[in-house]
This record gives C-alpha cells, sequence and structure tokens, in this order.
C-alpha cells in the first residue's frame, strides 16, 4: 500500500493513462508464468500449428522456460529474467541457438498473453535474445556435384540424390514422393507431402531412465508423412531430361525388387523405398548420404547443403528470383539471400563484366 499523495497519484495517473490506451490488463488475471505457458501450449499453440513445431515448443517451455522463471507471476515477469535464463543457459552447456530458440517461444507465447490483455506488454518482445552466430555455408561445386552423382551410379536409389541436388528439395520431401506425383508424360513431379522423422513417448510403467527414442516400449507419437513446411512447399517442378531418365531406369529397378520381393512386398507407391517397398527412414537416408560422400571423395557435408548448392547453381543459371522461390518452396524472398552463396565462378564473371565495363575500348 502506498504511505503518501504523491506515490497514490502518480499510479492513479499511469493507471488513467494506461486505460486510455487500451493496455489496461484484465482484473482478476492471476496467470503464473508456468501457468500461462503451459495453457497457451497445449491450447492455443497445439491445435494450430505441425507436431514439429508443437515438439520444438513443448521442448523449450518444459524444458528451459518453466523450470528457469515460471514461478514468476505473469505480470511480474520483466526482461531481464529471461536475459539471465538465457544466459544461465548458456554457461551450462546449452547453444546460443537453443536459447534463441527458448526465447522465440517465450517471444510468442506472451505475444498471445498480450493480446488477451493479460499482461500489458511482452517483455520477451524486450528482452535481447542471444546472439547466433550463422556459420557460412560452402556449397559443392559443379565438379563435385558430378563426382557424387557419378559414385550414386552403382546404388540403391541414386535417382534420390540427382533429385536432392538438381532441384534441392528438402530430404522430406524427396522421401514423401510417390509415383503418382511423378508425371512423365510433362517430365514434372509434384510435391504434396513431407515424410516426418518418428518422434516416440516413452511406453515404460516404470521410468526406465532413457530418452523416449531409447526407451525399450516406447511409442510413436506422429505419424510417417504429414503436410509440407509450407503452403509454398506444395508446389510442381520440372524435370531435366537425364532426371526423367534417370526415375525412368530407377522405375524399372524397383518393379525388379518388387518381383524379387514377392509376397513380402508392402506396396506404398513410393518412389524411394527399402528393398521391401517400404517408405526410407530419414535416418538411414543421412547415414547413405555420409556413405555416398565418402565414396565419391568430397568433402564431409551436410544433407541439406545439397539444398544449398541447388540455388547457388540456379544463381549462376541466372534464373529470376520468382521462380527460384517457386522450385526450393520458400515463401519468403528473404530466403534467397539465405540460400543463395557467391561463389568463386560468379565472382570471376563481375569482375569481368566491371573489367570490360570500365575497361572498355573507346571504339564506338
Amino acid at each position: 500500500m502506498s504511505r503518501t499523495k504523491s506515490v497514490v497519484v502518480e499510479k492513479v495517473r499511469a493507471l488513467e493513462k494506461s486505460r486510455d490506451a487500451g493496455n489496461t490488463p484484465l482484473v482478476g488475471s492471476n496467470w503464473t508464468v508456468a501457468s500461462w505457458l503451459e495453457h497457451w501450449l497445449e491450447n492455443i499453440a497445439q491445435p494450430s500449428i505441425r507436431h514439429n513445431s508443437y515438439d520444438a515448443y513443448r521442448i523449450a517451455v518444459r524444458r528451459h522456460l518453466i523450470p528457469g522463471v515460471g514461478a514468476h507471476r505473469l505480470d511480474k515477469l520483466r526482461p531481464e529474467h529471461l536475459e539471465r535464463l538465457y544466459q544461465r543457459m548458456i554457461q551450462n552447456g546449452s547453444s546460443p541457438g537453443t536459447a534463441h530458440q527458448v526465447h522465440r517461444t517465450a517471444r510468442t507465447a506472451l505475444g498471445q498473453a498480450e493480446r488477451r490483455r493479460h499482461v500489458t506488454v511482452n517483455v520477451a518482445a524486450l528482452a535481447k535474445p542471444p546472439r547466433v552466430e550463422h556459420e557460412e555455408v560452402v556449397p559443392y561445386t559443379i565438379h563435385e556435384v558430378q563426382l557424387i552423382l557419378k559414385a550414386s551410379e552403382k546404388r540403391r536409389n541414386a535417382a534420390r540424390w540427382a533429385i536432392a541436388l538438381a532441384l534441392g528439395i528438402r530430404q522430406g520431401e524427396v522421401l514423401g514422393l510417390r509415383w503418382t506425383d511423378v508425371d512423365f508424360s510433362t517430365g514434372t513431379l509434384t510435391i504434396r507431402i513431407s515424410r516426418q522423422r518418428p518422434k516416440y513417448d516413452h511406453g515404460c510403467r516404470r521410468p526406465c531412465g532413457r530418452t523416449p527414442g531409447r526407451c525399450p516400449q516406447r511409442v510413436r507419437n506422429n505419424d510417417d508423412a504429414g503436410p509440407t513446411k509450407s503452403r509454398a512447399g506444395r508446389r510442381t517442378i520440372g524435370l531435366p531430361q537425364p532426371l526423367v531418365e534417370l526415375l525412368m531406369v530407377h522405375r524399372t529397378q524397383q518393379d525388379l525388387e518388387r518381383d524379387r520381393a514377392a509376397q513380402l512386398w508392402v506396396e506404398g507407391g513410393w518412389v524411394f523405398a527399402d528393398p521391401l517397398g517400404r517408405p526410407v527412414n530419414p535416418n538411414t537416408d543421412y547415414h547413405a548420404w555420409k556413405a555416398l560422400l565418402k565414396r565419391a571423395s568430397v568433402r564431409e557435408a551436410r544433407l541439406h547443403d545439397a539444398r544449398h548448392t541447388a540455388a547457388t547453381v540456379l544463381l549462376v543459371l541466372g534464373v529470376p528470383q520468382r521462380t527460384v522461390m517457386e522450385i526450393m518452396g520458400w515463401s519468403t524472398t528473404s530466403m534467397t539471400a539465405r540460400y543463395q552463396h557467391v561463389t568463386d565462378p560468379i565472382r570471376q564473371e563481375v569482375a569481368s563484366r566491371v573489367g570490360g565495363l570500365l575497361w572498355a575500348s573507346d571504339e564506338l
């Protein structure tokens, strides 16, 4: 309780100013940070987002935010509380990227609280997030791409790597392709769904002490396939003729595998399947990529770097930005700068053009 008239007057004026601005919090709101985050996670976020996004939010909320700042009253949370949490996380071994994900989660959840007038300001929007250094990606050169494709010729599902390097299709999108998505008459393929990495819950009655994925009685909690990353991800892409021919050869090889498997074959119509017709596990696909790089004697790189390589090739070819966005399945133009890389051949071409312009012959 305030003991002086001046303090009371100051508080009344502040409330009147908030009322006039429409920022007055709802009467009787007694959320804690923990109770609001749980409500937001289960009743607001989960029904409207993809499982992978929910999973990332869930980890940020229950592993970091609730233990770190959950005991505060929602309207008493301050930016400094969050900033100290981010620093503790990094000091305890979390990466700046993980701390930044926690920051984004807090900003989203508290933004919803602000819109519903449970708080007057989103303090996460005021908090300074941890700095994240993005490692520069060096895409494969054309020669390296050719070495990888050559090394893949004698391996199963060779067309899978050609699609990745030539078109930059995401791993889940490639593994989610069915033969009905490939139109040989028009030389196109259509991305409709995306294969998902398996996610598991504990199935044990007594705690086994392991992570859910290593629980002996683990229970999968997501589907084999789901929607693409965004609406822009659902797209139709033209195929280079060599890739059309490669897919035809691949289909013939798969028909032979179906005959050999006989009654063991599980028909799912997958373009890329295991020897029994089942969809390829993303983890198996990842290890196949690493083995292929060794076989090709090229430098180690992430599977996702094949996507960066394809985007850079499109830049080298001078493909218009809008067309690049449609091929890559981007929803915003900012992704162009993130994925396309200025390589040495591009630098040399620019230098040549500048030289030709500034030191051109005087003869006109």
